[in-house]
């Protein structure tokens, strides 16, 4: 029997859509926005009829009845803390993604497209593993600072998703494993995963962990200070260097890997060094977490973008090969990651949360 699902991916410029049947993808579409069309939207919610009208052209386009979807599910928003899982889309998470109360960022608009196409469709509407899944120790939200706490932001859905598809390759349960997950992409987050649950992580929004293409990660706090009281740097610029023109990008002009590279590959000794330094950050991370499982780690995963890189993958192997055998899972599917948690609920396999 069929059950067609929706997976909505809203990206800043972008709207990624997927159908699947149950887990098997039918059709994906990456939707790109024109930048001048939604500097028209003061605010993210404003965006959601325009990206509205453009999923209904694709159903249209696609020949699918609205009708015959058995669930739509969204990219999760910056919405309040929350443990892992599928969530209802409810009357407060609606309110919560609209005020972005939290911060305003296009992944708001994934349950809010959900809930707006389910109601249409008259079947159920959901969020999968958002960004927000907190699931750490108490012991880890101390940062040394009691006004400063470290908060859980990172890239939950490939997190779960990854860490079951190993489950399911072991024949094992992910509630029953140990595992240490390095997703590597525009930003990087590390994880330790202890029987279901990711207990500690660094925050890979806002300045923590490994450096990454586009962000600087953890830095000297207190030169830091000094920048930002210095009159040479605006406060503008400092958000810029710590998030979106970091790390690769404030030493080599650049956020592509793949040209990074080819540089080494052309003798660059400057490419060659900065690419070695995040590969040795992201696997100093591994070792920490390895600390956070008292060793008892039954794989280290690289998934993510960069995970396509042998070189980097090599780089990261010498170092941490002795804690766990490594495991690569290279990109990262969350359309299907989406789907796939609609369909456990769907199927009986998993309840759905109430947030």
């Amino acid at each position: 029997m069929d059950m067609l699902i929706l997976s909505i991916n809203p990206g800043s410029t972008s709207t990624k859509l997927g159908i699947f049947n149950k887990k098997t993808e039918i059709k994906k579409m990456n939707i790109e926005h024109d930048s001048k069309e939604l500097k028209k939207f003061e605010y993210m919610s404003d965006q959601l009829e325009f990206r509205y009208n453009y999923i209904i052209n694709f159903l249209e386009d696609e020949d699918i009845e609205i009708s015959n979807i058995s669930a739509v599910v969204g990219r999760g928003g910056l919405l309040r803390p929350i443990p892992g899982g599928t969530y209802w889309v409810n009357a407060e998470m609606k309110k919560d993604l609209k005020e972005a109360k939290r911060g305003e960022h296009a992944s708001n608009l994934g349950g809010l497209l959900a809930d707006l196409l389910s109601n249409k469709a008259d079947c159920p509407a959901f969020i999968v593993d958002p960004v927000v899944v907190d699931e750490m120790e108490d012991v880890a939200k101390l940062s040394g600072i009691p006004e400063l706490s470290r908060k859980s932001i990172f890239h939950a859905l490939n997190h779960k998703a990854v860490a079951r598809k190993y489950a399911e390759v072991c024949n094992s349960n992910y509630e029953k494993l140990n595992l240490i997950i390095a997703h590597l992409g525009g930003g990087i987050s590390v994880g330790a995963h202890k029987k279901g649950k990711i207990i500690d992580v660094n925050n890979a929004l806002s300045g923590d962990g490994p450096f990454s293409p586009n962000r600087s990660g953890g830095v000297p706090s207190f030169d830091l200070l000094k920048m930002c009281y210095s009159d040479k740097y605006d406060k503008d610029w400092l958000e810029k260097r710590l998030i979106g023109q970091g790390g690769v990008t404030a030493y080599l002009d650049t956020s592509n890997m793949l040209e990074v590279e080819n540089r080494i590959n052309q003798g660059e000794q400057k490419a060659k060094l900065i690419f070695t330094a995040m590969a040795y950050q992201v696997s100093k991370e591994i070792g920490a977490m390895s600390a956070v499982l008292r060793g008892r780690c039954d794989a280290v995963i690289l998934t993510g973008g960069i995970a396509y890189s042998d070189y980097f993958v090599k780089l990261v192997k010498k170092r941490v090969k002795h804690i766990a055998p490594v495991k690569v899972f290279a990109g990262e599917e969350e359309l299907e990651a989406l789907a796939v948690g609609a369909y456990r609920v769907l199927s009986g396999n998993e309840k759905a949360k109430n947030y």
